[in-house]
């Protein structure tokens, strides 16, 4: 069995290894995914891949708790990190609030939050009432309505400072690591570079620190688009179809069940 990370050992990864992390939304696939990663994301995206809806924003905290229990149960021996959802750190004491609660309710081991500088004195808040919190810069999910969509970040130079500005005073502010998303590639390996702590990348270029990906979309399950950054490892959707038509064709020929299925 391998053993289960620390923020301090994913701080020193710094420089050393490059960090896996992958998301999981229940105990089934986080029990597949645990053996090959360094640290599993219970990501707001299951409000899409899990929920079917058109982005994040109506993820509940009620949510992201119970499928982090769920994760929980299937990756015992995994550094678990929740999404905190739109809406629940909109000032340092309802983030705090919503953070206990969190914490109490399951065994995660930190929180992530969406922002840069801007909610720098909400995670300053939070880590020094104990609460681990893993940053998130660039590419902001839960910004997709007020921005317009999903927009690659790092285009201008003043993006880039920003970017930097922005990974500096998390880091000041007490993240033991952050993922940057949607971000030119030159551009993260200048974040990256700029901070002591693991800069972890989702369509940010191979010159960072680690990197994290939605798993169905790397299994190919999420066939309505696949966005420029995912590899699919494997045709999930397509497996998947497979077996049940091949299910579906052998109960209506009565070929399933056969007498070793059957008691």
């Amino acid at each position: 069995m391998t053993k289960k990370m620390t923020i301090t050992s994913i701080k020193k990864s710094k420089g050393v290894s490059k960090l896996v992390m992958i998301t999981a939304y229940d105990a089934l696939f986080a029990r597949l995914l645990e053996p090959s990663c360094d640290i599993i994301l219970v990501g707001d995206s299951l409000n899409m891949s899990f929920a079917g809806r058109a982005d994040t924003l109506s993820a509940t905290l009620e949510q992201m708790i119970y499928h982090t229990n769920a994760v929980a149960q299937g990756a015992k021996n995994s550094f678990l990190i929740c999404d905190m959802p739109f809406g629940t750190y909109t000032n340092p004491e309802e983030a705090l609030k919503n953070s206990i609660k969190v914490f109490q309710e399951t065994p995660v081991d930190a929180l992530k939050i969406e922002g840069g500088a801007d909610k720098a004195h909400i995670i300053a808040h939070l880590c020094s009432n104990g609460i681990a919190v893993c940053g998130h810069i660039g590419l902001l999910p839960q910004a997709v309505r007020s921005e317009g969509g999903y927009k690659v970040k790092g285009k201008s130079q003043e993006e880039q400072e920003q970017l930097i500005r922005d990974a500096k005073a998390l880091e000041k502010a007490g993240v033991f690591c952050m993922v940057i998303e949607g971000v030119k590639a030159d551009v993260a390996k200048e974040v990256a570079k700029s901070v002591n702590v693991p800069v972890i990348g989702i369509g940010a270029g191979r010159d960072v620190d680690g990197q994290v990906l939605v798993f169905s979309d790397m299994l190919g399950l999420f066939e309505e688009f696949t966005p420029k950054f995912v590899k699919k490892y494997m045709d999930g959707a397509a497996l998947v179809k497979s077996a049940i038509k091949s299910y579906s064709d052998e109960v209506r020929t009565l070929e399933f069940p056969q007498d070793i299925h059957t008691y």
